[in-house]
This record gives C-alpha cells, sequence and structure tokens, in this order.
C-alpha cells in the first residue's frame, strides 16, 4: 500500500519573494524534490496550501491562484510502489535549513520608568528673619530607576509663583532657603525626581511667617504625670501642665485622638500652663490625653495616660464541687467588671445555717478554685466570694446556691484502756541519819528522809529499844521527812538512835550516834 505523500515544503527564497510588497509577483514553480506523490488528493493539499500561505498574505491585486504553489504534475511523482525512504534524503536538507534560517523575534521594549512617590512629613526645623530650614523624608515608594535628588520650592501667600530654591538637586533631607524677607508668609514644597520625572509634592500643612522665634515651645510635664495617673470613680481631678514659649504659644487638647468633651472636661490655659479639671471623675474619663503647644510652625506634644478605677464586681458564678469529710471544694469565675483594673484577689466567707453569721476563711487568695476544711460534723454550710482590686473588696458577693452538708458519721468514742502501775514499793531511806554531838541542857533534832508504798510506818529506837511515847522525845514525820526532837537532853540521853520504816512491802532501818557534852566552866583565880 503506498505511503501518505509528504507535505510541501516552500524554499527561503519562495517566502521572501511573498513577503516583499510588489503590484503583480510572479509565480514560481515548485522543485522537483519536493514534488508530492500522485496519490496526494486536493483534500491533503488544501491545509497545506493555506497553512504556507497564512503568515504573508499577497495583496489584494494579486490572484488567489499565483500565491499559491501549482500542482506537481503526474510524470513528476514517483512510482506507486516506491519507498518513501528513497525520496526522504533529499527533502530532509531544504526542511531543517527552512525551520533554522527564520528571523529572531525581537526583545520586549522595557517598561518606561515612573517617578517616585511624594516625599514624607515636610516640617519645619529651624527659622529666623531671613532664612527657613525644612526637613522631610524619603518617599515611601522610589522604584528601579532610584532616586536622583529633590528640589525645594516657596512662594508667598497669595501667590501662584513658584522659585526653585536650590539651584542643583539636593540629596540630604533638609534644606535651608536663605535670603527671605522678614514678613511674609511662605508656601513650601519639596518634589523628588528621578529618570521617571517629578513626584507629586510633599508640601507644608500651613504658610509660614518668617520671623524670629524668641523661645522654642517646650512642655514641662511634671514627673508624676509621666506615668499611669489612676484616681478612683468620683474623685475630682486637677492637672496642671507648666510650659514655655514665646510670644504666646497656642495650646490645643485631644483625648484619644479625638477633641476634649467640654461638657466633661474643663480646659484652662495661660501664658505658663496649662490645667485640665474633671469635677467627678467618671470611666468614661479613661484615656490618652495629648497636649499640644505651637508656635508659628513649630510646635511640642506630650501626652499623659489618665485611668478611672472602681471597686469590681462580683464573681460572675460560684459552684460547689464536692463535699467529703469536713471539707467542701468551691470553684467560682472571674468577675465580669474589674473596676477597670486587675483583680488582685479573692474573700471566701462560710456561714452554719444555724446561727446564719459569716466567718471569714480565705483573704486575698489568688486562684479560682479552694478547699474549706474544719467544717462541723452534721452541720450545713453556704459559701460567698468577694472580688478584690486595688481600690478594695467588691460590695456584692456571689453566693453558692447549694448548701455542703457534713453527714454524721457512726464514731462512738471509745477511751483508751491504760493497765493500772502498780507503785508499791519497799521503804527505802533517801537521806540517811547523821552522827550529831549535842549540848547539855540544849535540845537537839535529828533528821532523815524516806520512801515507800504503801506509806510506811516509822519507828526511833535508842540503844535497840523502842522510844515510844516518852514525853521527853518528839517524834514527827511528814511528806517522808521524819524527825525525832529531843527536848533539853542530859549525859544519860546519848548513844546509838535508829529510825525503822514498815510497810507490807518491807522494812528499812538508819542509824546514828548521839553524844551529849557536858560544858565546863573554868574556874577564876
Amino acid at each position: 500500500m503506498p505511503s501518505k505523500p509528504a507535505p510541501i515544503k516552500k524554499s527561503p527564497a519562495k517566502k521572501a519573494a511573498e513577503k516583499a510588497p510588489g503590484p503583480e509577483p510572479a509565480p514560481e514553480a515548485a522543485p522537483p524534490a519536493e514534488a508530492a506523490p500522485v496519490e496526494a488528493t486536493p483534500a491533503e493539499t488544501a491545509p497545506a496550501a493555506e497553512g504556507e500561505a497564512a503568515p504573508a498574505a499577497p495583496p489584494e491585486d494579486t490572484p488567489a491562484s499565483e500565491a499559491s504553489a501549482p500542482p506537481a504534475s503526474p510524470a513528476d511523482a514517483p512510482p506507486a510502489d516506491a519507498p518513501p525512504a528513497d525520496t526522504a534524503p533529499a527533502d530532509a536538507a531544504p526542511a531543517e535549513a527552512a525551520v533554522v534560517e527564520e528571523p529572531p523575534k525581537a526583545p520586549t521594549p522595557p517598561p518606561p520608568a515612573a517617578p517616585t512617590s511624594a516625599p514624607l512629613d515636610v516640617s519645619v526645623e529651624d527659622i529666623n528673619d531671613s532664612s527657613l530650614t525644612i526637613k522631610w523624608k524619603r518617599p515611601e515608594t522610589i522604584g528601579d530607576t532610584g532616586l536622583d535628588g529633590y528640589t525645594v520650592e516657596y512662594c508667598k501667600d497669595g501667590t501662584t509663583d513658584w522659585v526653585v530654591a536650590n539651584e542643583e538637586l539636593t540629596s540630604s533631607n533638609r534644606y535651608c532657603i536663605k535670603n527671605l524677607t522678614a514678613g511674609d508668609r511662605l508656601h513650601v514644597r519639596v518634589v523628588a525626581l528621578n529618570a521617571g520625572g517629578p513626584s507629586e509634592p510633599g508640601r507644608l500643612a500651613e504658610p509660614v511667617p518668617i520671623r524670629e522665634v524668641a523661645d522654642r515651645p517646650k512642655i514641662r510635664m511634671p514627673r508624676h504625670l509621666r506615668s499611669r495617673v489612676v484616681k478612683q470613680v468620683g474623685q475630682q481631678i486637677n492637672l496642671v501642665i507648666p510650659f514655655i514659649g514665646k510670644p504666646k504659644p497656642s495650646v490645643s487638647w485631644l483625648k484619644d485622638g479625638q477633641p476634649l468633651d467640654s461638657k466633661r472636661v474643663n480646659n484652662r490655659n495661660s501664658d505658663k500652663d496649662s490645667i485640665v479639671f474633671i469635677r467627678a471623675a467618671e470611666r468614661d474619663d479613661t484615656g490618652v490625653y495629648e497636649m499640644t503647644v505651637k508656635v508659628d510652625s513649630f510646635e511640642d506634644k506630650a501626652t499623659l495616660t489618665l485611668q478611672i478605677v472602681e471597686l469590681p464586681g462580683p464573681p460572675a458564678s460560684v459552684k460547689l464541687v464536692d463535699a467529703w469529710g469536713f471539707n467542701a471544694a468551691l470553684e467560682w469565675t472571674p468577675p465580669k467588671d474589674n473596676g477597670n483594673t486587675e483583680i488582685t484577689g479573692y474573700t471566701v466567707q462560710k456561714a452554719d445555717k444555724k446561727t446564719g453569721e459569716w466567718f471569714t476563711v480565705l483573704e486575698h487568695y489568688h486562684r479560682l478554685t479552694a478547699t474549706v476544711s474544719d467544717l462541723i460534723m452534721g452541720n450545713s454550710y453556704t459559701f460567698r466570694v468577694f472580688s478584690e482590686n486595688h481600690v478594695g473588696m467588691s460590695e456584692k458577693s456571689a453566693s453558692t446556691k447549694e448548701a455542703a452538708t457534713i453527714q454524721k458519721t457512726g464514731i462512738v468514742y471509745k477511751p483508751p484502756e491504760y493497765p493500772e502501775h502498780d507503785f508499791s514499793e519497799a521503804p527505802r531511806f533517801t537521806t540517811p541519819l547523821s552522827d550529831r554531838f549535842a549540848t547539855v541542857g540544849y535540845t537537839t533534832k535529828l533528821l532523815c528522809s524516806v520512801r515507800g508504798c504503801p506509806k510506811p510506818k516509822i519507828e526511833w529506837l535508842k540503844n535497840q529499844m523502842i522510844i515510844g511515847d516518852d514525853p521527853k522525845f518528839r517524834q514527827i514525820s511528814n511528806q517522808g521527812i521524819c524527825s525525832l526532837e529531843i527536848r533539853k537532853p542530859c549525859s544519860f540521853d546519848g548513844g546509838v538512835y535508829t529510825c525503822r520504816a514498815k510497810n507490807a512491802q518491807g522494812e528499812a532501818t538508819v542509824s546514828c550516834k548521839l553524844e551529849v557534852k557536858q560544858v565546863t566552866v573554868p574556874e577564876a583565880k
């Protein structure tokens, strides 16, 4: 079966001829190497002819038959049974050369250069009776072409004749305009330049009078007002802020960026200070107050923060979580109104339903959960919680809806059993008798001490003979101290005295020797 014929190729010379302008271009014969096979049908050759003619359309006066290549004759076509590989080498070289030799596309032109945005924050830096110094900030958007410099222009108030102050571009962000006339009011603008041209001008907000400023405005904020000023609701507020400036500065106040409400805040300004007065402070007076002192184009600003506080509200809710033994667990949530200041703690109180009296169990407590202990068995308790802040404790409290009942348990008190101690003890002398010397006629006493349980019976003996109830001797026994008093002894009362202690556990004795001496008086010569 014969293969599909190759498409018709046009040589570069033919394409150039078609693109070249001419009234009637002469048709060119197709090269033999590019002849189509006999089997090519009009339906197959029509798209190729239309596709080749599309890039360069012929002029209007050129016939359509001349724009397209003449069909190949059957005599020039190869035989039907000839393989397509025999003709492929002849067609390959012209086809590749046609693709490579196409003219390159023109490069995309770069986008046009754009000017910068307007310079920012144009303001007055210094002024006197003959010059004006202004400053500004770089434009927010500069672009790829960079920034060449700035021009400074000015014109008198009431005119539109702008004068360029600097002959050459300046790269600095400040410029001094010299040789000015005192008393003039000038409008000033700054323009940024680059390859894209001039930018939108940055202007001064108001015209500047050319004159000497004696003293620039300066606010002298008191030290106690530099930090946050805290006042309570209902208190009177009187703030005095001094300042300097000549001639007399103009003073303005803003609260949170808005003018002061004259119904709530009174303001009085003098040559040296400004007074802000609030008769009775309210929570709405809280905010940032900004003071501006201005002399001509010079100004100074200062801010102070005022905070109005009050007692907090009660906790949002209090819940009894659990009750066990002699304890109760509580849980609560912070108050919805904190009094415009932070919550510093909570106070927890309990009340017995029998008495209804409230007792504080926790003070300055910081957590939101607590366990109350040492509750009495058989009683029911209710609890309430107060909020605390820097002002004080909340006036109202949040109470538990349920009562905590401490159940009685079946506990029977059983006193401990202690074994009885046997204190029985045989007599024992802790202090023995000691030998004594006595003088005839002078009463003497023998002493000793004894212990024992039960209390021992005490007997006194003289020379192993029981003394008994002899009135010459006096026997005393008190708290274990035993004494024998011998009244006015004589020589015959000397001897060995024995004290004997006896009870059911046994007996003990102790003895001593008593010697009675006669006093001799020497005779007179």
